[in-house]
């Protein structure tokens, strides 16, 4: 994509868990697309070389780099209040900073599990919130990065699914407080990815995801196709045909029906 666009479709967009994964891969693809990125992660080092990278690329950009850990109020107060001292008002909100935990509920450690229902759900929250105004202000965007798993209840996956349910349906919430604001909102809701998250779900670096090879989509596609979905002001998007259909077919199901599929799910004996 061409870097010397006059009217890029953002002028700021700030991006949590910028460091790896779809969020790195956000920064990549927004790169030519806005005047200012923002990167938000817990790994100052990495978000450097990042930038640097970034800015040899794209010869226009501007990179700021914040490191926060969105776990806890205390990173996300100072991250709004570093913005708001830099002058950074972005009117593209890129939440996608997020855990999961595999294995059975009752054999979890609630530290994490904890982290996990703070970052995925209360973070999300809270940046939205303390960024809405400005957002408001530039008619601008909030992308949430939820995931298929929002429309199932999924055992040994009991409250990544949770959390992410919420995350879908605050999104479908705020996209209908939002619309004669002009604040569009949309709730990526991706299948597998081979990204690091699984790694860091699963307890047991031995074990794996019963997740069937053919299921998972490139962490680019769901990023080009997100961010497309984004500027047409679609409400949600299941990325990958595959996934979109079975999204289709989840939600014809009867309750009962999901629930004798879920029950025959592989599953972890820990």
């Amino acid at each position: 994509m061409s870097t010397s666009r006059s009217l890029p479709d953002f002028r700021c967009a700030l991006v949590t868990g910028a460091s790896s994964g779809l969020g790195l891969e956000y920064a990549r693809q927004l790169a030519p697309r806005v005047g200012t990125l923002i990167l938000v992660a817990r790994r100052e080092k990495l978000l450097e070389e990042i930038a640097t990278n970034l800015v040899e690329e794209h010869p226009h950009l501007k990179v700021k780099i914040f490191a926060s850990d969105l776990v806890n109020d205390a990173g996300r107060n100072h991250l709004v209040n570093a913005l708001s001292e830099a002058d950074l008002y972005p009117d593209c909100l890129i939440n996608n900073a997020g855990m999961g935990d595999y294995g059975q509920f009752r054999t979890s450690e609630w530290s994490k599990t904890e982290q996990m229902i703070r970052l995925n759900m209360e973070a999300l929250t809270h940046l939205s919130h303390a960024l809405l105004p400005g957002l408001i202000a530039r008619r601008g965007a909030i992308l949430n990065v939820s995931s298929l798993a929002s429309v199932l209840p999924i055992p040994d996956f009991a409250v990544y699914a949770a959390t992410k349910a919420y995350v879908t349906s605050f999104s479908e919430a705020l996209r209908l407080e939002l619309r004669d604001q002009g604040v569009r909102v949309l709730a990526v809701c991706p299948g597998p990815i081979k990204t690091g998250f699984g790694e860091a779900a699963r307890r047991n670096p031995k074990s794996k995801l019963p997740v069937q090879e053919a299921f998972y989509v490139r962490a680019d596609k769901i990023v080009r196709d997100s961010i497309k979905a984004l500027l047409l002001d679609r409400p949600r998007i299941y990325p990958g045909l595959k996934i979109a259909a079975a999204a289709a077919l989840i939600g014809i199901l009867p309750i009962a029906a999901l629930r004798l599929i879920m029950s025959s799910r592989p599953r972890r004996s820990d």
